[in-house]
C-alpha cells in the first residue's frame, strides 16, 4: 500500500498494524513446526506502523516472519517505520551471519525505498544481533544514516526508545531451556518422517531394537543435546555431542553382551560395537549442526570444530557401517 508522506516521494510505503491477528499466530506455529520452512517471510521493503512523519524513527529487520512480527508486535503505540531487508526469509541472527543482514543490502534497500526522502532524520535503529553483519561505517559514508543498535529483545524497544541507551539487561543475550528447545522442536519435525522410515527399515533388519537406536539417536541428537547444552560434558558442541551419544549407546552395547549368553562373545561384542561405533558420531554430527541456532558460535569456531572432528567422526562411522554390514552378511546381526 502507498500512503501519503510530507515529501514528494514516490516511493512504496506499505502500511502494517502492531496487532497480530490469529491469521499471524497459525503462521508463526507452522513455522516454529517446520511446514513450509523457508517460506515464512515478509516482502522486502518499507512499511509505516501508526501514523508516522519524517522525524519517525526508523528500525531495520529481516524478512523472516517471526522477525518482522516479534518487532511490529513489541512497538504497540509507536510511530514509526519498519525497514526489512531482504535475508531471504532468514532471521536476523542468522542472516548477519551468512551476510544477507549486511551492509550492501542495507544500503541498497535504503536507495530502493527512497528513505531520504521519507524522513528527515538520519538514524536507523537495528536489532543487536544484527552488528555481525553490519559495517555502520560504511553506511554512514554510502548513505548517509547514522547505524544504532537497540536491544537484543524486541520487547525492550518501548523503554529502550525512552533514552536511545540500552541497560546492561537489555544487552544481555539468553539462550535458556525454553529458546533452545523452540528452536530444536523445528528440526524434530523436519526429521520426523525420515527418522521413521529409517527405523521401519531397521525393524526388519535388525528388530525393534535396531529401530529403537534410530530413534534414540536422532531424538539424542536433535533434541536432548539442545535441552542438555550447558550441563554435557565437553569444550565445545561435537564433544558434547558425542558424550551424550556414548550416553545413549550404553545401554543398547550392555544389552547386545547380556543378550543370548549362549552365542559366542565375540559376536555378542561386535553386535554391541556396532551400536557404539555408529550412535555417538550421528549424535555428535547432529550436535554440531546445532551451531548455526546458537547466540554464542561463531564462524571460525564452527570450521575448526568442522575440521577436527568430522573427518575422525566419519571413520568411526564407516568402521561401524562395515562391520554392521558384515554382520548382516553372515547372519550374525543381533536381534532383539
Amino acid at each position: 500500500m502507498q500512503i501519503a508522506t510530507s515529501f514528494p516521494s514516490q516511493a512504496v510505503i506499505r502500511a502494517i498494524q502492531s496487532r497480530l491477528t490469529s491469521a499471524d499466530h497459525l503462521e508463526h506455529f507452522l513455522a516454529r513446526v517446520g511446514i513450509n520452512r523457508m517460506q515464512h517471510r515478509v516482502t522486502p521493503g518499507l512499511y509505516a506502523l501508526g501514523n508516522p512523519n519524517s522525524e519517525s524513527p526508523v528500525f531495520v529487520t529481516a524478512n523472516y516472519t517471526l522477525s518482522f512480527d516479534a518487532l511490529r508486535s513489541a512497538l504497540s503505540g509507536i510511530d514509526g517505520y519498519i525497514l526489512v531487508l531482504d535475508t531471504q526469509g532468514v532471521n536476523v541472527w542468522c542472516a548477519a551471519g551468512e551476510g544477507t543482514f549486511g551492509t550492501d543490502e542495507l544500503v541498497r534497500r535504503i536507495e530502493a525505498c527512497q528513505l531520504k526522502e521519507v524522513v528527515s532524520q538520519r538514524q536507523l535503529i537495528l536489532p543487536q544481533l544484527g552488528a555481525p553483519g553490519i559495517a555502520a561505517h560504511e553506511i554512514r559514508k554510502r548513505s548517509g544514516f547514522k547505524v544504532e543498535y537497540g536491544p537484543v529483545r524486541a520487547a525492550d524497544l518501548p523503554e529502550y526508545l525512552k533514552t536511545h541507551q540500552a541497560t546492561p539487561e537489555m544487552r544481555l543475550v539468553r539462550f535458556t531451556l525454553t529458546d533452545r528447545l523452540t528452536v530444536a522442536a523445528v528440526d524434530v519435525m523436519v526429521a520426523l518422517l525420515p527418522m521413521l522410515i529409517v527405523a521401519a527399515v531397521m525393524y526388519f533388519l535388525g528388530g525393534w531394537w535396531a529401530s529403537a537406536a534410530v530413534v534414540v539417536t536422532v531424538l539424542s541428537g536433535l533434541l536432548l543435546f539442545p535441552a542438555l547444552l550447558p550441563w554435557l560434558p565437553g569444550s565445545d558442541f561435537t564433544s558434547k555431542g558425542f558424550s551424550l551419544g556414548l550416553l545413549a549407546a550404553s545401554p543398547f552395547a550392555i544389552v547386545m553382551l547380556l543378550n543370548q549368553p549362549e552365542t559366542a562373545w565375540w559376536l555378542r561384542a561386535g553386535n554391541a560395537l556396532c551400536y557404539l561405533l555408529i550412535m555417538p558420531p550421528l549424535v555428535a554430527y547432529l550436535a554440531l549442526l546445532f551451531t548455526g541456532s546458537t547466540t554464542f558460535t561463531s564462524r571460525s569456531g564452527v570450521k575448526k570444530e568442522i575440521f577436527t572432528y568430522i573427518p575422525r567422526l566419519a571413520w568411526m562411522l564407516g568402521a561401524g557401517v562395515v562391520l554392521l554390514i558384515a554382520l548382516f552378511v553372515f547372519g550374525r546381526l543381533g536381534r532383539f
